[in-house]
């Protein structure tokens, strides 16, 4: 009887261990590990995560990984990726969703020499600009479409420089210009030894063509399950505990990041610098998308002369059901 009892009991924690073992959800990143992803590794390793009973991976994104191709492939639940990016990889035949925006502001800006006699957007005319691509390039050619700058080069038109997620190219002086972010690759810049005075910048915001970034999606026929949109409703949630964490405690955050990153590449006083910026993108951000943010997304992207970014009004490309019962 004894036995018995021991195999019953052990059967029964066993099915209790099962009926509450926790959803597993695979988050594939848009670049590698840094303070720019804080809000999702704070959430993992301060237990938010573990609280609304997730079981959360993170997949660092890297120069060779386009989120959109792993969510594709069935690599991840659900990816971090640009507006643009999943825009156009929508009209493509991805039927991609925003789940959540988590920033609600842009830190693309492209970073030029003042010696190069560059002082306005029509001073870009027969220079060389460094342009990051996998998808982040679609800002930069809607934004020169809309100015009426060519991007095949010429006296009139600019170089598009491919470039890599370094600023080797303005340092060396290959490029007039290159691609930045507000919380990484400009304090790269400075760290090299420039001094701000030899540069002049450019914010997209500034020029009025920012468009959205770091968004959450997830595929549209996963959404169809409810089971799904639960597990998402509880990772927004849990995320964004993470991002509100990660801006009151910016130190903690870097040793957080750094703790995480494999790499060993970077210090803990650059994920600090760069979590301080990346606090003032997500500030006051509940997660949940801004409307007309997302209309001038989409007019910027349209607006791209004979070669826009998207060529049609997205239908059905963002749903606000997961962040309204997230914070109901």
């Amino acid at each position: 009887m004894k036995r018995l009892m021991t195999f019953t009991t052990l059967a029964a924690s066993l099915m209790g261990t099962t009926a509450m073992a926790a959803d597993d959800v695979t988050l594939q990143l848009q670049w590698v590990t840094q303070a720019q992803f804080a809000g999702y590794y704070v959430a993992l390793e301060k237990g938010f995560y573990d609280a609304e009973d997730l079981n959360v991976t993170i997949l660092p994104g890297g120069p060779d990984i386009a989120p959109p191709q792993v969510l594709a492939g069935g690599g991840a639940d659900i990816m971090l990726n640009w507006m643009p990016s999943a825009l156009a990889a929508r009209e493509k035949g991805l039927p991609v969703v925003n789940i959540a925006q988590p920033f609600v502001s842009s830190g693309l800006m492209l970073t030029c020499w003042k010696d190069t006699g560059i002082e306005s957007v029509e001073d870009f005319a027969g220079k060389t600009i460094g342009v990051w691509f996998f998808g982040n390039e679609y800002p930069f050619l809607s934004w020169m479409s809309q100015v009426g700058i060519s991007t095949d080069g010429g006296e009139d038109g600019v170089t598009v420089l491919k470039q890599g997620f370094n600023v080797d190219p303005l340092l060396n002086r290959e490029a007039d210009c290159i691609s930045t972010m507000t919380y990484n690759e400009y304090g790269q810049v400075l760290d090299a030894g420039v001094d701000p005075d030899e540069l002049i910048t450019f914010k997209y915001e500034d020029q009025g063509v920012a468009t959205l970034e770091d968004g959450i999606y997830a595929l549209e026929e996963n959404l169809e399950d409810p089971e799904f949109v639960d597990k998402m409703t509880r990772f927004v949630r849990a995320s964004m505990e993470g991002w509100r964490y990660a801006e009151e405690n910016v130190d903690e955050a870097a040793a957080i990041i750094i703790e995480y990153d494999e790499t060993g590449a970077q210090s803990e006083a650059a994920q600090a610098r760069m979590m301080g910026e990346i606090a003032k993108l997500t500030q006051g951000s509940t997660g949940a998308l801004d409307i007309e943010a997302y209309e001038r997304t989409v007019a910027t992207l349209l607006a791209g002369g004979s070669d826009p970014v998207i060529s049609a009004e997205p239908e059905g490309a963002y749903t606000t059901v997961i962040t309204d019962a997230a914070f109901e």
